[in-house]
């Protein structure tokens, strides 16, 4: 099987490359000028060398293809340097599938975000909107809306490692975010992280289950944490106690309203939003898959370890 992805040199991309080569699939991937260095088995794939906004290697990429994978997606906009959400999360996943559809390629999995709704942040609205596009496509498509994602990053950004660095490494006390005026249960928004590898395998399965088509699967994993205890698991991985502080939400989005345009703040107002709102998910679909859910758990967080590299090969 010929898979064209979109979206294969970052975070989850690295994992979704291993696992299409491990399942014996054929990667055409589509790869920006100046990042071959960042595919994994790159010796396994059809490389193609541009970006989503270039009509011919986006042509290219679906050619001969039997399933498409749009994997692309950003967690902050940078108008100024052209990284948007409509562009990204919207746009070019709608002239993908638009592409998949002209060139009769069969089947389209689509990487969305749990909690997606027309209604939400920028970037829930723009996910939620390509999910519609594809629904409305003559396509044989699959939605996957994980929770938090987890897993050695690889030397990209992830979920668990940004937390490690900015909250549990830092001298100042973590933060347990909570609306209104008075913290009653602040930090206890919940949430279901998910390992990167389950993720992947869930893209694999399927491939290979017809009954998945024209399906929305959300992704979580067997461990529904609040943010609390999120920060106390990690924690307990760095080896240290964290002194934890109730902040209001309100005063953090003042902040970020200020500040949030600089990539050197770490959060801005729709991720705070976002992240009130909680992102819990049912890990029996993956279960459902075949896959036995990875639990957040200082087993399987080693890679945050101070002892540990980081970056596996």
């Amino acid at each position: 099987m010929r898979v064209a992805i979109f979206g294969g040199t970052g975070f989850v991309g690295s994992y979704l490359i291993d696992a299409l080569v491990e399942a014996e699939m054929r990667p055409a991937v589509l790869v920006r000028p100046g990042h071959n260095d960042r595919l994994r088995h790159p010796e396994h794939c059809d490389v193609i060398t541009g970006d989503v906004s270039d009509h011919a290697a986006v042509r290219e990429t679906l050619a001969k293809a039997d399933a498409a994978i749009y994997n692309i997606g950003i967690l902050r906009a940078f108008p100024a340097r052209g990284i948007t959400f409509e562009e990204l999360q919207l746009e070019a996943p709608r002239r993908i599938m638009d592409a998949a559809q002209q060139q009769g390629v069969p089947r389209f999995l689509l990487m969305s975000a749990n909690g997606v709704k027309a209604t939400g942040t920028a970037y829930q609205r723009t996910k939620y909107l390509a999910e519609q596009h594809l629904a409305a496509a003559d396509l044989q498509g699959t939605v996957f809306r994980p929770s938090v994602i987890f897993g050695d990053p690889r030397g990209r950004m992830e979920f668990a490692t940004q937390l490690m660095r900015d909250l549990i490494e830092s001298v100042l006390p973590a933060p347990l975010f909570y609306p209104g005026l008075l913290p009653t249960g602040a930090g206890s928004f919940r949430l279901s992280p998910v390992h990167v590898q389950d993720v992947a395998r869930a893209f694999i399965s399927a491939l290979r289950t017809p009954e998945t088509i024209d399906q929305t699967l959300c992704l979580g994993g067997p461990n529904d944490l609040s943010w609390r205890e999120i920060i106390e698991t990690l924690a307990d991985v760095h080896g240290k106690s964290k002194l934890m502080l109730p902040v209001p939400a309100m005063g953090v989005s003042t902040m970020a309203m200020l500040l949030d345009r600089f990539e050197a703040f770490p959060l801005t107002r729709d991720q705070l939003t976002m992240l009130l709102e909680g992102n819990s998910c049912d890990p029996s679909t993956l279960r459902s898959l075949g896959i036995e859910p990875t639990g957040f758990d200082p087993t399987h967080l080693d890679y945050l370890r101070p002892t540990a590299s980081g970056a596996s090969a």
